[in-house]
């Protein structure tokens, strides 16, 4: 049995952005570079490390959410255009742990009650397309690839309370327990 985590999810502070950054290009190489060619593996590359997305975090046109455990960013999550999510990591020692789901719930929140959207959009990459059909995305598309990068269109439509199952067993007692 794995042992649970506590962690709170916030959003990314300023200085917090090479961390979070260093989390998803180590976690992008061990899990998901194995289904890119070269050119994939470099337009990712290029784009995590490009100045003008870190600037337009930095003014929070481009934002973040982070999971931390003990100070430590162990998922990191990014939303642009206030409704698209443009990158989503875990650290492989938290897979499994509800840290993917709760960033994408925590985020659902945000864009649905503070910026009024009624859905997200994602470009999911191929290992992890079955997470993300699993917390309610449903494809938009086939698979495309674009620049080397493999990834299949999907959207999650915010209704409101989506999330919670039931007194004591939804995602949202789960998340106000933990964040």
């Amino acid at each position: 049995m794995e042992q649970e985590v506590s962690y709170e999810i916030r959003f990314a502070d300023q200085d917090e952005w090479e961390e979070a950054i260093g989390l998803a290009w180590k976690t992008f190489l061990e899990f998901e570079a194995a289904d890119y060619t070269q050119e994939g593996i470099k337009s990712f590359e290029d784009f995590i490390t490009n100045s003008t997305v870190k600037q337009m975090f930095i003014m929070g046109i481009y934002q973040m959410m982070a999971a931390y455990d003990k100070g430590k960013i162990v998922g990191m999550i990014t939303l642009r255009n206030e409704m698209h999510i443009s990158l989503l990591f875990v650290d492989k020692n938290y897979h499994r742990r509800g840290i993917g789901r709760a960033l994408i719930e925590k985020l659902a929140d945000y864009v649905e009650d503070e910026l009024g959207k009624s859905r997200l959009t994602v470009n999911a990459a191929p290992y992890g397309i079955d997470f993300y059909h699993k917390v309610g995305f449903r494809d938009l598309g086939p698979e495309v690839w674009q620049d080397g990068i493999k990834y299949t269109p999907m959207e999650y439509i915010l209704t409101g309370k989506r999330h919670v199952k039931g007194p004591g067993g939804g995602l949202t007692d789960n998340l106000n327990r933990l964040c």
